[in-house]
């Protein structure tokens, strides 16, 4: 049996204005260190991502990460996502000449395939270029869910990160400079941990608490999901080198069918339901190695902006002054060199 995923919802910005919150710890300092630029449910540019990221909360900077859109349509394929940064500089640009006291995409995670082995350095080479100085690193998306999911978003081949062409590939990013963020789902994290310990110079990224999934094979299921993510991320974390973004918990793969209420979720609701994952990730990796991550705007079809980063307060609400810094900012600035 086959399972089809989308883990984009469409937002629906009459259904979030249903619920709105007072702003917790409004002074706090922020980076939101991922969030996406497109059209591909509803625009999300310079606008909308000024519209969030002044909606109340204290953000200072953010970091785009790439999500295939914007692409140059002509030349050579492997040249084409330098586009998306070139989109995303000039989104950087005309944010900066709104609201040049916020630091709107201060970073960009690009996309280059990987799989082009050591001649990916011409790649590399043109993100450089075009970004501007803003260059931070690069996304390869490995999320599979393999036999088991049709028309997922995205789907990438299994083991895609033991093949010795990608990894032939992946060796070209720290002496570039470069970080790597690792978008997948929670039976893969052993293949991102292999990869942390063939490559202890290089600065790696989990994203989305590694994509603990709940649809499919998985719905019904979140106890042992959880131990067997758990057990992954206990050994992950025994790995220098890899840090964790918490958050993306509200898209369609988590299974926590957040937009189907009548109501939006309230900060109260996601804390609860998120708990388990933050706190676990943040006892093994420590504050140092973890940063709030936002991931909109997909997961804007089931939370709205405000509320998201006030469940992360309550989140952290136990903890200290220092490590809210971390979690909130320092982790983010020192991991993108911001």
């Amino acid at each position: 049996m086959t399972y089809e995923a989308t883990t984009h919802i469409m937002t629906d910005e009459a259904w979030l204005a249903k619920l709105s919150e007072e702003i917790l710890e409004p002074d706090l300092p922020i980076i939101d260190p991922h969030h996406h630029l497109w059209d591909r449910l509803g625009p999300y540019y310079t606008d909308e991502l000024l519209g969030d990221l002044t909606s109340g909360h204290n953000i200072r900077q953010s970091v785009f990460i790439q999500c295939r859109y914007g692409y140059r349509t002509d030349g050579p394929k492997e040249m084409m996502p330098v586009g998306e940064t070139e989109f995303a500089v000039s989104i950087a640009e005309e944010a900066a000449e709104k609201r040049p006291d916020i630091g709107a995409v201060a970073g960009i995670v690009a996309h280059a395939d990987l799989m082009l082995g050591a001649d990916v350095d011409r790649v590399l080479e043109a993100h450089e270029a075009a970004a501007k100085g803003r260059l931070r690193g690069i996304r390869h998306i490995t999320a599979s869910g393999g036999e088991a999911f049709s028309g997922a978003v995205p789907n990438a081949p299994l083991r895609q990160m033991y093949d010795e062409t990608f990894r032939a590939g992946f060796a070209r990013l720290q002496p570039a400079g470069l970080t790597f963020d690792g978008w997948l789902y929670h039976p893969q994290i052993p293949d991102f941990a292999d990869l942390a310990r063939a490559f202890p110079e290089t600065t790696m990224i989990l994203d989305h608490v590694g994509g603990p999934l709940g649809i499919g094979p998985y719905r019904g299921h979140r106890d042992e999901v959880f131990a067997d993510w758990k057990a992954s991320m206990t050994d992950l974390a025994t790995c220098p080198n890899a840090h964790v973004k918490l958050g993306g918990l509200a898209m369609d793969v988590n299974g926590f069918d957040l937009n189907r209420e009548p109501l939006p979720p309230s900060s109260g609701e996601l804390s609860r339901l998120w708990r388990p994952y933050i706190e676990t990730t943040i006892e093994l990796f420590g504050p140092e190695r973890c940063m709030f991550e936002s991931n909109f705007p997909v997961d804007k079809g089931s939370c709205a902006y405000p509320v998201v980063w006030n469940a992360f307060k309550r989140l952290a609400s136990g903890a200290s002054e220092t490590e809210k810094a971390a979690l909130f900012h320092d982790t983010a600035q020192r991991v993108y060199r911001l």
